[in-house]
């Protein structure tokens, strides 16, 4: 392998990685980016969503900038590296001689070129996914102690930057069986588990809430052809734009004739299958098939430098791609040249008129995990998700920020109100209202836990804990109980507030080490089609808390 690039090569790395510095300057953040931000700002071994690698990228580019080149300034770097680990895999004698046709190919692929700049989990993905392909390729021609030690921290380090990377690995190790009976692979396997342990201990001590939400407490709906799994093979052309016919062309002529093509062709079409099955189920997002962009750059490649009249279309459409995508690039900063009013837009605007009303009181948005990490970028001021039971779980519901709120006077922002005592415009226009509450104060990390036994049972009297982690007591008298039921796709149907006793406690008691216990009478009037209820907390009157577990009615249905 040799290391040292072509000066051609050089020259249009050196464009490109100007090219995204400058786009991440003056771009404003993206929602996730803001929420990614947020994590950042404590530094922990793992988060509600994500591995916590997209926080470590944020915290180091926040060392040297501010704003929004702080957030993004790693993802540069590591954009461009992703481009010379794949140039450095490919072995054919003849790519020297088509630099520009490589760079063509890989940003004209869309998600690899708009996270170019943009920090998300996908970013570190790309670039530890191509490294680990080129460590694997090293590994096939001599596997030894060094190489089976960086392929071990690789396959960490793909896991710490998101949970979708288990299919790498997965897809690899499935095109070669035999690494099963390799002690080299298997030190790699000892390597990658021993550098994930934190965030192994951090899943337990958090009861694996991450894994939980996405593989069973996330939302869905009933199946829809269009949207589920006709979205899908849409997803799988807009990965590569105009060039997706010859794209897909170059995978279907490749051939596995050594185990490292086999590996890559594995990879996509494990991916590929994969993410197919689950359109049954659900929406593929397309950022959720970005990894396959990584061997399809090296068969693509590889294909093409054999082929001159695909490599012509290959060279035509990717040129159309990317003057496409720089125009739309241009379009995040400047709003009239973008199709529509985008996340990048406006930000600041809404963000400076709520903060000129609020001064430096905490805002709490409602269900918002979008609106207040980008109100506390942008502000520089407290801010606060205070999730309910129409919306979903997030990093705010298991971190300390609602103790940056309890007892202040703060201004309270909600999409359903009508009114307040203040509003704004959102970026699209929209007006929005906000009230000021004195000595605000919420629970809403009380925990309720349903006797799943009894309710399998099919007992209509039922009891449930209330757990209390806070280091307060807190009277009984400020909180309301109800029964949420829910759909067999956990989409909320009802809630239906319910009276209930308890066996002997006035008040849920601070850190108990006995949980509050309650008993009461399923309601009669819960919907035919209810598959789970839970138990909800209302406190001081707020709307009802994602507070307790999902629980299967007997037979799906009461």
């Amino acid at each position: 392998m040799r290391l040292k690039l072509p000066r051609l090569f050089l020259y249009f790395l050196a464009l490109v990685f100007i090219l995204n510095i400058v786009q991440s300057y003056f771009t404003e953040l993206i929602f996730d980016e803001a929420y990614y931000w947020y994590y950042a700002q404590n530094m922990s071994w793992g988060y509600f969503d994500h591995p916590p690698m997209v926080a470590l990228l944020i915290k180091l580019g926040n060392f040297l900038f501010n704003g929004e080149l702080g957030v993004r300034f790693v993802s540069c770097f590591l954009s461009i590296g992703t481009c010379v680990v794949l140039w450095l895999a490919i072995d054919n004698k003849d790519k020297r001689q088509h630099i520009p046709l490589f760079f063509i190919l890989v940003y004209s692929m869309t998600l690899l070129h708009a996270y170019g700049f943009l920090t998300l989990p996908d970013t570190p993905l790309l670039f530890f996914t191509a490294l680990f392909l080129l460590a694997y390729k090293r590994f096939l021609k001599k596997p030894d102690l060094l190489i089976s030690i960086l392929l071990g921290l690789l396959m960490a380090a793909l896991m710490y930057s998101k949970y979708h990377a288990v299919l790498v690995i997965l897809f690899v190790i499935l095109s070669n069986i035999k690494l099963l009976k390799n002690k080299y692979a298997w030190l790699s396997v000892i390597i990658g588990i021993l550098a994930y342990t934190p965030h192994l201990i951090w899943l337990f001590e958090n009861d694996f809430v991450s894994i939980r939400y996405h593989l069973f407490e996330r939302p869905n709906r009933a199946y829809e052809f269009e949207d589920f799994t006709l979205a899908f093979f849409i997803n799988l052309v807009a990965l590569f734009g105009f060039t997706f016919p010859w794209v897909y062309k170059s995978l279907f002529k490749t051939k596995p004739h050594d185990l490292f093509t086999k590996a890559l062709l594995y990879l996509v079409y494990g991916v590929i299958v994969f993410f197919f099955i689950s359109s049954f189920n659900r929406r593929v997002q397309t950022q959720w098939l970005i990894v396959v962009c990584v061997p399809m750059v090296l068969i693509v490649y590889n294909y093409i430098l054999s082929n001159p009249q695909d490599r012509k279309w290959i060279f035509r459409m990717g040129i159309l791609n990317i003057v496409i995508l720089l125009f739309l690039r241009l379009g995040l900063v400047f709003e009239p040249l973008f199709p529509i009013v985008y996340e990048t837009h406006g930000n600041k605007n809404w963000v400076n008129a709520l903060r000129e009303k609020a001064g430096d009181i905490p805002v709490v948005f409602e269900n918002s995990y979008r609106e207040a990490p980008m109100y506390a970028f942008y502000s520089g001021n407290p801010s606060y998700s205070l999730n309910n039971i129409r919306y979903r779980r997030n990093q705010y519901s298991i971190d300390g920020s609602e103790s940056v709120v309890q007892g202040k006077r703060i201004i309270y922002i909600s999409k359903f109100k009508k009114e307040g005592d203040i509003e704004y415009q959102s970026a699209k226009a929209d007006t929005i209202f906000g009230v000021f509450l004195d000595n605000f104060q919420s629970f809403r990390n009380l925990k309720t836990h349903l006797n799943e036994i009894e309710v399998m049972s099919g007992s209509k009297e039922l009891n449930f804990d209330l757990e209390n982690p806070y280091d307060i007591d807190i009277g009984l008298s400020q909180l309301d109980f109800a029964v949420i039921s829910l759909n067999k796709y956990k989409n909320v149907i009802d809630i239906i507030k319910i009276d209930v006793l308890p066996f002997d406690e006035k008040k849920a008691k601070a850190k108990a080490h006995a949980n509050t216990r309650f008993k009461f009478t399923l309601p009669k009037d819960i919907k035919a089609d209810t598959h789970y209820i839970k138990i909800s907390v209302s406190e001081n009157k707020l709307y009802w808390g994602i507070n307790g577990e999902n629980v299967k009615l007997p037979n799906g249905s009461n």
